[in-house]
Protein backbone atom coordinates (compact mmCIF):
# COMPACT_ATOMS: atom_id res chain seq x y z
CA UNK A 1 0.00 0.00 0.00
CA UNK A 2 2.29 3.00 -1.75
CA UNK A 3 -0.20 5.68 -1.07
CA UNK A 4 -2.45 6.78 2.12
CA UNK A 5 -5.67 5.86 1.45
CA UNK A 6 -8.86 7.82 3.06
CA UNK A 7 -10.13 5.57 5.91
CA UNK A 8 -12.89 4.06 4.69
CA UNK A 9 -10.99 2.90 1.78
CA UNK A 10 -8.89 1.49 3.92
CA UNK A 11 -11.69 -0.50 5.30
CA UNK A 12 -13.12 -1.63 1.94
CA UNK A 13 -9.47 -2.70 0.53
CA UNK A 14 -9.17 -5.02 3.92
CA UNK A 15 -12.24 -6.26 3.20
CA UNK A 16 -14.03 -5.84 6.63
CA UNK A 17 -17.07 -3.74 5.13
CA UNK A 18 -17.60 -1.54 1.81
CA UNK A 19 -17.07 1.52 1.06
CA UNK A 20 -20.65 2.68 2.60
CA UNK A 21 -20.57 0.15 5.59
CA UNK A 22 -17.38 1.98 6.38
CA UNK A 23 -18.15 5.31 6.61
CA UNK A 24 -20.96 4.02 9.00
CA UNK A 25 -18.27 2.55 10.74
CA UNK A 26 -16.48 5.57 11.02
CA UNK A 27 -19.05 8.09 11.66
CA UNK A 28 -20.67 5.96 14.48
CA UNK A 29 -17.10 5.94 16.32
CA UNK A 30 -16.52 2.37 16.29
CA UNK A 31 -12.98 3.35 14.30
CA UNK A 32 -9.98 3.97 16.10
CA UNK A 33 -6.41 4.68 14.45
CA UNK A 34 -3.47 4.22 16.47
CA UNK A 35 -5.95 4.08 19.94
CA UNK A 36 -7.82 7.32 19.06
CA UNK A 37 -11.54 7.38 17.87
CA UNK A 38 -11.48 8.83 14.40
CA UNK A 39 -14.97 10.07 12.89
CA UNK A 40 -14.09 11.84 9.93
CA UNK A 41 -14.39 10.41 6.80
CA UNK A 42 -11.57 12.65 4.91
CA UNK A 43 -8.78 10.81 7.30
CA UNK A 44 -6.04 8.75 5.57
CA UNK A 45 -4.13 5.99 6.88
CA UNK A 46 -0.77 4.44 6.57
CA UNK A 47 1.16 1.47 6.23
CA UNK A 48 2.59 2.14 9.72
CA UNK A 49 -0.79 3.39 11.36
CA UNK A 50 -3.36 0.40 13.13
CA UNK A 51 -6.83 0.73 12.49
CA UNK A 52 -9.39 -1.08 14.92
CA UNK A 53 -12.86 -1.50 13.80
CA UNK A 54 -14.69 -2.56 17.62
CA UNK A 55 -11.55 -3.27 18.74
CA UNK A 56 -10.09 -5.91 16.44
CA UNK A 57 -7.23 -4.80 14.76
CA UNK A 58 -7.73 -4.64 10.64
CA UNK A 59 -4.75 -5.18 8.56
CA UNK A 60 -3.91 -4.28 4.90
CA UNK A 61 -5.31 -7.04 2.14
CA UNK A 62 -2.88 -7.44 -0.90
CA UNK A 63 -4.90 -6.08 -3.72
CA UNK A 64 -5.62 -8.78 -6.86
CA UNK A 65 -7.33 -8.23 -10.09
CA UNK A 66 -7.14 -11.09 -12.94
CA UNK A 67 -8.44 -11.13 -16.13
CA UNK A 68 -10.44 -14.47 -16.65
CA UNK A 69 -11.57 -16.18 -20.12
CA UNK A 70 -14.38 -17.99 -19.13
CA UNK A 71 -15.55 -20.31 -21.42
CA UNK A 72 -19.48 -21.18 -22.70
CA UNK A 73 -21.46 -23.36 -20.33
CA UNK A 74 -20.02 -22.04 -17.19
CA UNK A 75 -22.03 -20.14 -14.55
CA UNK A 76 -20.70 -16.35 -13.38
CA UNK A 77 -21.91 -17.32 -9.72
CA UNK A 78 -20.20 -18.02 -6.33
CA UNK A 79 -22.49 -21.13 -6.30
CA UNK A 80 -25.72 -23.17 -8.48
CA UNK A 81 -27.99 -24.72 -6.31
CA UNK A 82 -28.56 -27.39 -9.33
CA UNK A 83 -24.62 -28.44 -9.15
CA UNK A 84 -23.64 -26.32 -12.34
CA UNK A 85 -19.81 -25.35 -12.85
CA UNK A 86 -19.44 -21.89 -11.96
CA UNK A 87 -16.28 -19.73 -12.48
CA UNK A 88 -14.79 -20.55 -9.05
CA UNK A 89 -14.69 -24.32 -9.76
CA UNK A 90 -12.16 -23.57 -12.64
CA UNK A 91 -10.15 -20.90 -10.83
CA UNK A 92 -7.39 -21.74 -8.20
CA UNK A 93 -9.12 -22.13 -4.99
CA UNK A 94 -7.20 -19.28 -3.57
CA UNK A 95 -9.02 -16.80 -5.85
CA UNK A 96 -12.65 -17.99 -4.36
CA UNK A 97 -12.28 -13.85 -2.50
CA UNK A 98 -12.28 -12.61 -6.05
CA UNK A 99 -15.57 -10.60 -7.01
CA UNK A 100 -16.68 -10.72 -10.59
CA UNK A 101 -17.13 -7.23 -12.45
CA UNK A 102 -20.77 -7.56 -14.84
CA UNK A 103 -21.48 -11.08 -14.76
CA UNK A 104 -21.82 -12.95 -18.38
CA UNK A 105 -24.39 -15.32 -18.84
CA UNK A 106 -24.01 -19.46 -19.16
CA UNK A 107 -23.66 -19.48 -22.57
CA UNK A 108 -21.68 -16.10 -23.83
CA UNK A 109 -17.27 -16.45 -23.38
CA UNK A 110 -14.84 -14.07 -22.90
CA UNK A 111 -13.45 -11.29 -20.67
CA UNK A 112 -14.56 -11.74 -17.05
CA UNK A 113 -12.56 -9.32 -14.37
CA UNK A 114 -12.25 -10.16 -11.03
CA UNK A 115 -10.67 -8.35 -8.45
CA UNK A 116 -11.15 -7.59 -4.35
CA UNK A 117 -11.13 -4.50 -4.26
CA UNK A 118 -15.18 -3.96 -3.65
CA UNK A 119 -15.13 -0.19 -3.99
CA UNK A 120 -13.40 -0.11 -7.94
CA UNK A 121 -15.89 -3.03 -8.75
CA UNK A 122 -19.25 -1.39 -7.92
CA UNK A 123 -17.73 2.02 -9.98
CA UNK A 124 -17.08 0.04 -12.92
CA UNK A 125 -20.53 -1.89 -12.82
CA UNK A 126 -22.25 1.57 -12.03
CA UNK A 127 -24.98 1.99 -14.97
CA UNK A 128 -24.15 5.22 -15.25
CA UNK A 129 -20.72 5.12 -15.60
CA UNK A 130 -20.20 4.25 -19.75
CA UNK A 131 -17.58 1.89 -18.91
CA UNK A 132 -17.57 0.78 -22.79
CA UNK A 133 -18.21 -3.36 -23.22
CA UNK A 134 -16.70 -4.46 -26.64
CA UNK A 135 -18.78 -8.20 -28.13
CA UNK A 136 -18.46 -9.90 -31.47
CA UNK A 137 -21.85 -11.53 -31.73
CA UNK A 138 -22.01 -14.51 -34.51
CA UNK A 139 -25.18 -14.31 -35.54
CA UNK A 140 -27.88 -16.40 -38.29
CA UNK A 141 -28.49 -14.96 -41.53
CA UNK A 142 -27.00 -12.49 -43.59
CA UNK A 143 -27.61 -8.63 -42.45
CA UNK A 144 -27.66 -5.89 -44.93
CA UNK A 145 -25.29 -2.58 -44.29
CA UNK A 146 -28.47 -0.78 -41.96
CA UNK A 147 -28.42 -3.49 -39.87
CA UNK A 148 -25.31 -2.06 -37.95
CA UNK A 149 -27.20 1.34 -37.91
CA UNK A 150 -30.45 0.02 -36.70
CA UNK A 151 -28.22 -0.95 -33.28
CA UNK A 152 -26.63 2.41 -33.34
CA UNK A 153 -29.57 3.96 -33.83
CA UNK A 154 -31.23 1.95 -30.82
CA UNK A 155 -34.18 -0.64 -30.59
CA UNK A 156 -36.93 -1.34 -28.04
CA UNK A 157 -36.72 -3.86 -25.28
CA UNK A 158 -38.82 -4.79 -22.82
CA UNK A 159 -37.28 -3.10 -20.22
CA UNK A 160 -36.70 0.29 -22.43
CA UNK A 161 -34.76 1.62 -24.95
CA UNK A 162 -30.73 0.03 -25.92
CA UNK A 163 -28.52 1.14 -28.14
CA UNK A 164 -24.97 0.69 -29.41
CA UNK A 165 -22.23 3.21 -29.30
CA UNK A 166 -20.68 1.64 -32.04
CA UNK A 167 -21.60 -1.31 -34.35
CA UNK A 168 -20.80 -2.97 -37.15
CA UNK A 169 -20.47 -5.83 -39.59
CA UNK A 170 -16.87 -7.71 -38.98
CA UNK A 171 -17.57 -10.74 -41.77
CA UNK A 172 -20.17 -12.40 -43.30
CA UNK A 173 -20.52 -15.65 -44.08
CA UNK A 174 -23.30 -18.27 -46.68
CA UNK A 175 -25.36 -18.50 -43.17
CA UNK A 176 -24.18 -16.09 -40.72
CA UNK A 177 -22.36 -12.84 -39.68
CA UNK A 178 -19.76 -11.14 -37.07
CA UNK A 179 -20.63 -8.30 -35.63
CA UNK A 180 -18.76 -6.07 -33.41
CA UNK A 181 -20.47 -4.40 -31.00
CA UNK A 182 -19.85 -1.74 -28.12
CA UNK A 183 -22.01 -1.03 -25.25
CA UNK A 184 -21.98 1.23 -22.13
CA UNK A 185 -24.22 -0.44 -19.74
CA UNK A 186 -24.34 -4.08 -18.16
CA UNK A 187 -28.01 -4.95 -18.73
CA UNK A 188 -29.07 -8.61 -18.75
CA UNK A 189 -28.86 -10.29 -21.63
CA UNK A 190 -28.43 -7.00 -23.84
CA UNK A 191 -26.67 -7.82 -26.96
CA UNK A 192 -28.80 -11.26 -27.13
CA UNK A 193 -31.90 -8.75 -26.88
CA UNK A 194 -30.87 -6.56 -29.06
CA UNK A 195 -29.97 -8.81 -31.93
CA UNK A 196 -33.19 -10.77 -31.47
CA UNK A 197 -34.76 -7.30 -31.68
CA UNK A 198 -33.13 -6.87 -35.40
CA UNK A 199 -33.85 -10.13 -36.74
CA UNK A 200 -30.81 -11.79 -36.13
CA UNK A 201 -30.57 -14.15 -33.19
CA UNK A 202 -27.00 -15.00 -31.57
CA UNK A 203 -25.51 -18.07 -32.34
CA UNK A 204 -22.16 -17.31 -30.29
CA UNK A 205 -21.31 -14.57 -27.98
CA UNK A 206 -17.38 -13.12 -27.36
CA UNK A 207 -16.72 -10.62 -24.75
CA UNK A 208 -13.14 -8.77 -26.07
CA UNK A 209 -13.14 -5.90 -24.14
CA UNK A 210 -14.22 -4.18 -20.77
CA UNK A 211 -13.09 -0.86 -20.47
CA UNK A 212 -9.15 -0.31 -20.70
CA UNK A 213 -8.50 -4.24 -20.73
CA UNK A 214 -9.00 -6.61 -23.64
CA UNK A 215 -9.07 -10.18 -23.58
CA UNK A 216 -6.19 -10.47 -26.29
CA UNK A 217 -5.12 -14.04 -26.84
CA UNK A 218 -6.00 -15.53 -23.36
CA UNK A 219 -7.32 -19.08 -23.83
CA UNK A 220 -10.69 -20.19 -22.72
CA UNK A 221 -10.55 -21.22 -19.32
CA UNK A 222 -6.90 -19.41 -18.81
CA UNK A 223 -6.69 -16.64 -16.80
CA UNK A 224 -3.88 -13.87 -16.04
CA UNK A 225 -3.10 -11.10 -13.45
CA UNK A 226 -3.30 -7.86 -14.44
CA UNK A 227 -0.12 -5.02 -14.54
CA UNK A 228 0.03 -2.17 -12.52
CA UNK A 229 -0.47 -0.13 -15.41
CA UNK A 230 -3.84 -2.05 -15.82
CA UNK A 231 -4.79 -1.51 -12.59
CA UNK A 232 -4.25 2.07 -12.57
CA UNK A 233 -6.32 2.22 -15.97
CA UNK A 234 -9.42 0.67 -14.56
CA UNK A 235 -8.93 3.16 -11.70
CA UNK A 236 -8.61 5.98 -13.87
CA UNK A 237 -12.18 4.33 -15.69
CA UNK A 238 -13.46 4.28 -12.58
CA UNK A 239 -13.13 7.67 -11.36
CA UNK A 240 -14.64 9.19 -14.65
CA UNK A 241 -17.73 6.84 -13.62
CA UNK A 242 -18.19 8.75 -10.22
CA UNK A 243 -17.57 11.93 -11.97
CA UNK A 244 -20.81 10.67 -13.84
CA UNK A 245 -22.67 10.36 -11.25
CA UNK A 246 -25.30 -1.32 -8.22
CA UNK A 247 -25.48 -4.29 -9.13
CA UNK A 248 -25.82 -5.92 -12.67
CA UNK A 249 -27.24 -8.47 -14.24
CA UNK A 250 -25.76 -11.10 -16.83
CA UNK A 251 -24.42 -9.35 -19.70
CA UNK A 252 -24.03 -10.55 -23.01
Amino acid sequence: MSERPRLQRFLSMSGRASRREAERLIVAGRVRVNGRTVMELGSRVGEQDVVEVDGQIVRPRDLRWIAFHKPPGILTTRGDPHGGPTVYDILPEEMAELRYVGRLDKPTEGLLLMGNEGGLANALMHPSGGVEREYRATVRGVPPAEAAERLRRGVLLEDGPARAMRAGVEATGPDQATFTLVLTEGRKREVRRMMSAIGYPVIRLLRVRFGPIELGDLPSGGWRALTDEEISSLRAASRATQAKGGEDGSEG
